[in-house]
């Protein structure tokens, strides 16, 4: 039997961006998980922050040059790697001119919110899934870290889930307070309805706020991991009302033995 797959699917990781609590745990828990005996992967955007000599990234020939459709329009899909100095992990990043080659990384220099995230989450959730494809390789769970990485528990829930790949993948949401102001595009429930989504969570989209996007993710999900305090009060209410397990994170010294005891009830 193979080991046990932990895909980690992040929206921000150090040191390739400045240390946070959540690109602090997205560094740190897939090398003590993978310490423990579970294979993983890890994805993050390549945001046009990241300094790709610094860190060493490098394209990955043979996993690149696909296009995505995304809104009717073609995008292509590059796929680069690095390892984490200090750990033997590999960080595959996707990367594509339009949505990624930008100085920021959700917001631009005056501090507003991109407007095309909508479409910049997609594309990555939509790029993570078909880089896991070419590398063949079959999770036994997705753990999101960040509303910006959320939108991949849809497809996985939806289109790809007869893929004999991904069938009966579980999904663990991690919640911080990560919140956004504003409003994804207004147009975002179209765009998804296109793509799979489940009929019944696509209303809570017609008002796109932070809120109701990680509810609409929520509703995808089989665990939750409260990872930080200072969570949006609503949306703990909701994933609480979902009867789905839950982890209270403490950053004690074994926090990863907790993680990897969820994961175990989680597959069970």
């Amino acid at each position: 039997m193979s080991k046990k797959r932990i895909l980690y699917v992040c929206q921000e990781i150090m040191p390739y961006l400045p240390e946070t609590p959540m690109s602090s745990i997205s560094r740190n828990l897939p090398q003590a998980i993978q310490e423990r005996g579970f294979e993983i992967r890890t994805f993050m955007p390549r945001y046009g922050s990241v300094n790709e000599r610094r860190n060493q990234l490098h394209e990955v020939i043979r996993l690149s040059g696909m296009n995505l459709i995304i809104d009717d329009n073609d995008h292509q899909l590059i796929i680069k790697v690095a390892s984490i100095p200090t750990a033997r992990v590999q960080i595959y990043f996707i990367d594509n001119e339009e949505y990624f080659q930008r100085k920021c990384v959700l917001q631009d220099e005056a501090g507003h919110y991109y407007p095309d995230n909508d479409e910049r989450a997609i594309f990555f959730a939509r790029g993570v899934i078909e880089t896991v494809k070419k590398l063949r390789w079959s999770p036994g769970i997705v753990h999101v870290q960040g509303w910006f990485a959320g939108f991949i528990a849809m497809y996985l829930k939806g289109i790809f889930a007869e893929d004999p790949l991904f069938a009966g993948v579980k999904i663990v949401v991690s919640l911080y307070p990560d919140d956004f102001t504003g409003t994804l595009d207004i147009n975002v429930a179209e765009k998804l309805k296109t793509e799979g989504a489940r009929s019944d969570t696509l209303p809570f989209l017609a008002d796109p706020t932070y809120e109701n996007v990680m509810k609409f993710i929520g509703a995808y999900a089989d665990g939750v991991v409260y990872a930080q305090p200072g969570i949006d009060e609503a949306v703990k209410k909701y994933y609480d009302g979902l009867k789905i397990p839950v982890l209270e994170m403490t950053q004690t010294e074994n926090y990863a033995d907790s993680y990897a005891e969820f994961y175990e009830k989680i597959l069970s």
